[in-house]
């Protein structure tokens, strides 16, 4: 499926992702890939004694799976030119093994930038889990081509 053009996004424009269950493998995978190690994440008996009683995925990881869900829905397929930036980002509640998390995107701003062939556009995103929970907050701004002529 290809992706959306910029002339195509609208603001309130809502998307909610399929989901994912966070496994302890994809938190070994990001302590490897990142170097992060950090106890909370990779003790079971250090993270026993946190004030989450267990070890949880790191916040990063979290926000990298919701951007992923989203990359999924096709909405961005060949149309998106850049990530620009993440805005006000939250981490409200941890992400714990076991956690069947998804993200909802919704469309907050457009602008046009013919300079570029395309526009800007800002979602707000929420990473949620299995019981709706939301996890993580905040808010992507995305560069997105113009539809061909």
């Amino acid at each position: 499926m290809a992706g959306l053009y910029f002339e195509e996004f609208s603001v309130g424009q809502s998307v909610t992702t399929l989901s994912r269950t966070v496994g302890e493998d994809a938190i070994n995978s990001f302590a490897g890939l990142t170097g992060d190690y950090n106890q909370i994440h990779t003790d079971a008996e250090f993270a026993k004694n946190t004030p989450f009683g267990q070890r949880i995925a790191h916040g990063l990881l979290g926000l990298s799976i919701g951007v992923g869900l989203i990359m999924r829905t096709g909405l961005l397929e060949g149309t998106v030119l850049a990530f620009r930036e993440i805005q006000e980002w939250k981490f409200v509640k941890p992400v714990y093994i076991g956690d069947t998390i998804h993200a909802v995107l919704t469309v907050t701003e457009t602008k046009a930038l013919p300079r570029i062939g395309g526009g800007a556009i800002i979602a707000a995103v929420e990473i949620r889990n299995h019981k709706n929970e939301v996890l993580q907050k905040g808010a992507l701004n995305l560069l997105m081509m113009s539809k061909p002529k």
